[in-house]
């Protein structure tokens, strides 16, 4: 089978919509576009990928020789800022010696779906309250859709992506261009975690990219980015010792910062540059928890009652093997107003 050695998701940059919700009363959702920041932060992840691509050699070809290791396939959201931030990417990786890219856009690569033009934020904050009350992976927005509808499309995309895997030539990276809960929700998906684990999961930073990479024995992917959760969120502010720890256990988990796989040197490039994207979104994270706690009334007694609420299930995403033993590479088994998380 031709399975890309790298799958890469990567969240659009900063939108207009992520800095002014009013934005969402009167422009399409699927018009929002990027911020001067947004294209900022998608052209330093061209950069990135062109480092990235700088360190793939001869030996992540595959041994029938068949396949260009710098070959890429983009599919993007057909999204306005997702499209800007796969232009933006492309951009810095155009030029680099022997690369080989196509595009492709996918319309069930959008973001949820959330209603159409927003009403007035005194509304909106009522919708957001009840969903962070509810559960957001089943509460479908008014004349919109729930993060379970993002997964029914998601399961026809993965039929397709799994049909072109049979293909000897598929490219050796993959990079889908998408927003925040439909990255959230691919990885749900294809690694098979439940609806509570999804629910504990905290946003991902623009730009910031998802590593998936086949591994040598089987040919399962394992996520090499682990998943930022509620429970995890540090009281005091990250200093580089702490966030070159947190990186590094993206690559070597329990091995005390030390590349001990020599299979994960090939993406240190991606790692190093994901530095920023924490800091950066740590005031925000802070703010959408306070918010969610202060809606889901999480005392001591819900917490005895409920014991598998969000709050308490950070535990899977730690682990090592948190996706090699969900990783599934056949159809056959893959067949409150700042809580809007685009």
């Amino acid at each position: 089978m031709g399975k890309p050695k790298y799958i890469l998701l990567v969240r659009h940059g900063e939108s207009e919509g992520n800095c002014d919700k009013s934005v969402n009363r009167y422009t399409p959702n699927h018009k929002v576009a990027l911020t001067d920041e947004g294209h900022s932060q998608a052209k330093s992840a061209g950069l990135v990928l062109k480092e990235f691509l700088q360190h793939v050699s001869s030996e992540d070809e595959d041994r029938n020789k068949t396949r260009n290791p710098k070959s890429i396939l983009f599919y993007t959201s057909p999204y306005l800022r997702a499209r800007q931030t796969c232009n933006n990417i492309i951009d810095g990786i155009k030029y680099v010696p022997g690369v080989m890219y196509k595009v492709h856009e996918e319309p069930r690569m959008r973001e949820q779906d959330f209603g159409n033009f927003q009403s007035t934020s005194e509304q909106m904050e009522k919708i957001w309250q009840e969903r962070a009350h509810y559960g957001h992976f089943f509460y479908r927005i008014p004349h919109g859709e729930s993060a379970a509808d993002v997964y029914d499309r998601i399961a026809s995309f993965n039929e397709t992506l799994f049909r072109q895997f049979q293909q000897d030539n598929f490219p050796n990276i993959l990079i889908l261009v998408t927003h925040g809960i439909w990255a959230r929700v691919f990885l749900m998906k294809w690694f098979r975690w439940s609806y509570e684990e999804f629910e504990s999961l905290r946003n991902i930073p623009h730009c910031q990219y998802l590593i998936m990479k086949k591994q040598s024995e089987g040919g399962k992917f394992r996520l090499k980015t682990p998943l930022k959760t509620w429970d995890d969120l540090p009281d005091s502010d990250i200093d580089e010792e702490v966030v070159k720890r947190e990186f590094g256990d993206e690559v070597c988990f329990n091995t005390k910062n030390k590349l001990a796989n020599p299979e994960d040197f090939d993406i240190t490039s991606i790692i190093q540059a994901q530095r920023d994207a924490i800091k950066s979104n740590r005031y925000k994270d802070r703010q959408i928890k306070d918010a969610f706690q202060k809606s889901m009334n999480t005392d001591q007694h819900e917490k005895d009652t409920y014991p598998s609420s969000p709050s308490t299930l950070a535990s899977r995403f730690t682990l090592d093997d948190q996706s090699v033993a969900n990783s599934v590479s056949n159809s056959k088994h893959n067949s409150l107003e700042n809580l809007q998380e685009d």
